[in-house]
């Protein structure tokens, strides 16, 4: 790769990192979201949520994010999180628009996905901390890591009387 072009690209990654929504894709992306909210609602992902809350499978206990990083994408243990009736759900929810789709626990750690996560979990981290809280969150305009599409998160509780998970979307941009 000659530098000139290293240095652009780094570049075009740091500016697009955390950059703000403007009023037309603000409104595009409230749009989008009101559709899929309701998804916090769906019995296969409430029961999903459930499960996973009562107690993590055998192989998922003791994971971190450190241990889940060396993880390839094709193990049998992501294979699963991508197999099981939550991901089925997602996969028929999704559109073109959606990017990135993964379902959290109280916990913060994955009950399913559409593809391997950069994180197992995101304890701590608004994108799961206000879901849990009953609220909405929307994330800065990114280059996400783990599809590399410019894209924005939105996140929402996944709720049974109260919020016991939280689903994360990543809105595509170009596709939006």
């Amino acid at each position: 790769m000659k530098p000139t072009f290293l240095a652009f690209f780094l570049l075009a990654t740091v500016w697009s990192s955390g950059e703000p929504l403007d009023a037309a894709l603000q409104a595009k992306v409230e749009q989008k979201l009101a559709a899929i909210k309701s998804w916090g609602s769906d019995s296969a992902i409430i029961e999903g949520v459930r499960k996973h809350n009562a107690g993590l499978a055998d192989g998922l206990k003791g994971l971190d994010n450190d241990k889940w990083k060396a993880i390839g994408g094709q193990d049998d243990l992501v294979r699963g999180l991508t197999r099981n009736a939550v991901a089925e759900r997602l996969k028929a929810l999704k559109d073109p628009t959606i990017s990135e789709c993964f379902v959290s626990g109280a916990d913060g750690k994955k009950v399913a996905f559409l593809s391997k996560t950069t994180s197992w979990s995101h304890a701590g981290k608004a994108k799961h901390e206000q879901p849990m809280a009953g609220k909405i969150w929307i994330g800065p305009v990114e280059v996400d890591e783990s599809s590399g599409v410019k894209q924005v998160q939105v996140a929402f509780p996944v709720l049974d009387g109260k919020a016991i998970g939280s689903v994360v979307v990543g809105l595509n941009l170009a596709r939006l």
